[in-house]
């Protein structure tokens, strides 16, 4: 950690979001505790409803309407809260809360994705045997068909791997067992248990899927077996080809970490409303996929890995002064370029994502030269980010660390990095997913409007003070 208190993320706020639920079930069986938790939320959200039915969530300025939407409070989502100031809380806890309490593997520091999901799911802090239940039931459930594997074997090796991943998912939709039970005529309150075993099956063969397009991709095609002794984030390793303990535990921080970050981020938003035309959660993940792919989002971190390989190499490969780094942060700028992986949409703080990372790194690879570079830009860019006066957060998101993490440890792949993230993201988006079915959430329509109407409604008013800072909060 450098000296400089304004590096730092501080957690003396009280947490924006209040826990939901106390541990207090033993059961081992996830989808057992759930159906005793929905009926619960049901009475409770029916009560909210009936008290707080017509009150206001906030505004929308045209502003808003024109700027992304940021900051226009208009959906539920139940597994996590973004706080500006805080960042990050799943289900009320914080990302050093969740490191803390949350099941390790034996001899692990780091927790489990299983106890994740279990957490983003029901709201409780699960023991460590619902954890080693969870991550049974998806080694029992990782087969994925032959036929789906050969269609994987049979992309082209210059095929973006996300676009592989997506390919694959909606080939595992011919499994839905909610597409079946629909077509079916299965009453609506019964659909969030086929969107429990959709959810859960898919969750369980990602790893394999994720490896296979790995290995056919980028190696000789081989395909390792799921190892039922190991857990989730430990067989994805493994079936990527690395056998290393600390590889395994970067591996369930960097899945526990990507899961969720609110309902509005586009892979999360477009899963939700997709799932909300009644589409099973493989035709909704997939359109999820399709979001996370895009350059703005999940694309971001290969970005971060690429400018950062750059600089060190037009350092000449070897450590320099903070001057000589600020002047070739300036150098981008001056371009009008950005710099990849500082600032964020709503985040005011470092991003506690990145703080996990490096003090993974710290512990793990503190000599690595990546490393050290990234550190001395977290000390040096955002000095500069706010000298430029342009940017409204200088300060480092989840994507400014991941890539250094993951080639350190010879994962190199850069264009790869995405479908780690599209992996992790999916325990998030289909856990809100479970919730949305299981609440009876209608299909998403949002009014629009059009420019014409704008100017018609709005002429001749005078418009109230502008806030400072713009429209985003």
């Amino acid at each position: 950690m450098f000296a400089s208190s304004s590096l730092r993320v501080l957690s003396t706020r009280p947490a924006p979001q209040t826990r939901a639920y106390s541990t207090g079930s033993q059961t081992t069986n996830l989808k057992t505790r759930l159906a005793e938790l929905i009926p619960v939320k049901n009475a409770e959200i029916k009560e909210i409803k009936e008290k707080y039915g017509e009150m206001k969530l906030g505004d929308c300025t045209v502003s808003q309407a024109y700027g992304g939407m940021r900051s226009v409070k208009s959906m539920v989502w139940e597994p996590s809260l973004l706080d500006s100031e805080e960042g990050i809380r799943f289900r009320g806890y914080s990302i050093p809360e969740c490191q803390e309490k949350l099941p390790k593997a034996p001899g692990g520091q780091e927790p489990l994705p299983e106890g994740t999901f279990w957490l983003l799911a029901t709201g409780e802090i699960p023991t460590q045997a619902q954890v080693n239940a969870l991550s049974q039931e998806w080694a029992d459930r990782s087969a994925v068909p032959k036929w789906v594997t050969d269609l994987i074997k049979t992309l082209p090796k210059n095929m973006h791997p996300m676009t592989s991943l997506n390919i694959a998912i909606n080939a595992l939709q011919t499994e839905s067992q909610f597409a079946k039970a629909y077509q079916d005529g299965v009453h609506k309150s019964k659909y969030w248990e086929s969107t429990y075993e959709d959810s859960m099956n898919l969750i369980a063969k990602l790893p394999t899927v994720a490896a296979t397009i790995f290995q056919h991709t980028y190696k000789d095609g081989n395909i390792i077996a799921t190892d039922k002794k190991l857990d989730w984030g430990a067989n994805l390793a493994r079936q990527l080809g690395f056998k290393n303990d600390k590889f395994e535990e970067c591996m369930r921080l960097y899945l526990t970490i990507h899961t969720d970050h609110e309902g509005g981020n586009v892979s999360a938003h477009t899963t939700h409303l997709v799932g909300s035309a009644l589409s099973d959660p493989y035709l909704s993940l997939a359109a999820g996929m399709n979001g996370l792919a895009g350059p703005l989002h999940g694309l971001a971190n290969q970005e971060v890995l690429r400018w950062t390989t750059d600089l060190q190499k037009k350092l000449g490969n070897k450590e320099v002064s903070n001057d000589v780094l600020a002047k070739a942060v300036w150098d981008t700028l001056n371009s009008g370029q950005v710099v990849p992986g500082f600032g964020h949409a709503v985040l005011r703080k470092t991003d506690p994502r990145y703080m996990a990372q490096r003090q993974f790194a710290q512990k793990h690879l503190p000599n690595d030269p990546l490393f050290k570079l990234v550190s001395q830009i977290y000390e040096v860019v955002p000095k500069v980010l706010t000298e430029h006066g342009k940017t409204k957060n200088p300060w480092p998101n989840v994507d400014a660390h991941s890539g250094v993490l993951l080639t350190h440890f010879g994962l190199t792949q850069e264009n790869f990095y995405t479908v780690l993230f599209g992996v992790s993201r999916a325990l998030g988006v289909l856990s809100a997913l479970i919730w949305d079915r299981a609440l009876g959430f209608p299909i998403e329509r949002p009014k629009s409007v059009t420019t014409e109407w704008i100017k018609k409604n709005f002429a001749g008013k005078e418009a109230p003070p502008k806030k400072a800072g713009g429209a985003e909060e």
